[in-house]
């Protein structure tokens, strides 16, 4: 055998092994990013591979588009007085829910709709988008906001005896009666909690507008008064909401 023969076996079996160890590699970071992803999504991940009939690797692919394109989303501050005006509301829909449902439904959907689009998130014309960026920052809760949005756009009658689970892991149910809106009030309520709940940007925001407001009403006379109220802003932490429509109570759809 030649030496330049010899030589050319080499090269071809150094090659084969070398792209062996690129696969290998590959099939290695593949695995991993969607174990990753697995564990950022959770629940979400399960649904996203339900909608692509198992496939699991179409499902990684789809979420990992997904945290391309929102994952540098920065939350917007909220400043208490907002917070207070979402709480309030929400507060407003779950007391509305006994005698109204469905339109306590309605209302939580436009709810999470508009805060989220106060914190930065796309704006809530454009459910689907809002609805990605979400699932990015808040995949454990997102799925409540599906719900009311399905139970919220689905008519009494058209809804009426539909079970099971749908394309996308939602179950066209919310809509049939009063229990299934019920919980989809429920589980939007995980959502809406973690989109008012302060942070530190939102502490500081506070911080920043009580000096501001200090400063002003120091000019004006009135430093004292104002400094209570930043003091009394600056110390609201997570919101407790009174819950829930009890069953018993709550008048049919």
């Amino acid at each position: 055998m030649s030496t330049g023969l010899i030589i050319a076996l080499i090269v071809i079996v150094a090659v084969v092994v070398v792209v062996a160890a690129v696969l290998a590699l590959r099939a290695r970071r593949s695995a991993g990013g969607g174990g990753s992803l697995k564990r950022r999504f959770g629940p979400e991940y399960d649904r996203t591979v339900a909608r692509h009939d198992g496939d699991e690797r179409a499902a990684a692919r789809e979420l990992a588009e997904r945290v391309k394109r929102h994952g540098s989303l920065e939350k917007r501050p909220l400043s208490s007085a907002e917070r207070e005006r979402y709480e309030s509301r929400w507060a407003a829909a779950q007391e509305r829910f006994v005698d109204s449902p469905r339109e306590a439904v309605a209302e939580a959907d436009r709810l999470l709709s508009e805060v989220a689009a106060a914190r930065g998130f796309p704006d809530g014309s454009r459910y689907e988008t809002q609805l990605e960026a979400l699932s990015v920052h808040h995949a454990h809760h997102v799925h409540g906001y599906r719900r009311v949005h399905l139970a919220a756009h689905t008519s009494g009658d058209t809804a009426q005896g539909r079970t099971g689970g749908g394309a996308d892991g939602v179950a066209p149910g919310p809509g049939t009666g009063t229990e299934d809106l019920r919980e989809a009030m429920i589980e939007a309520r995980a959502l809406f909690e973690d989109l008012v709940t302060p942070n530190r940007r939102d502490a500081r925001a506070d911080r920043d507008a009580s000096a501001g407001a200090a400063g002003h009403a120091h000019r004006d006379g009135s430093a004292r008064r104002d400094g209570r109220d930043g003091a009394a802003a600056d110390g609201r932490h997570r919101s407790h909401l009174p819950w829930a429509p009890a069953r018993r109570h709550a008048k049919g759809s």
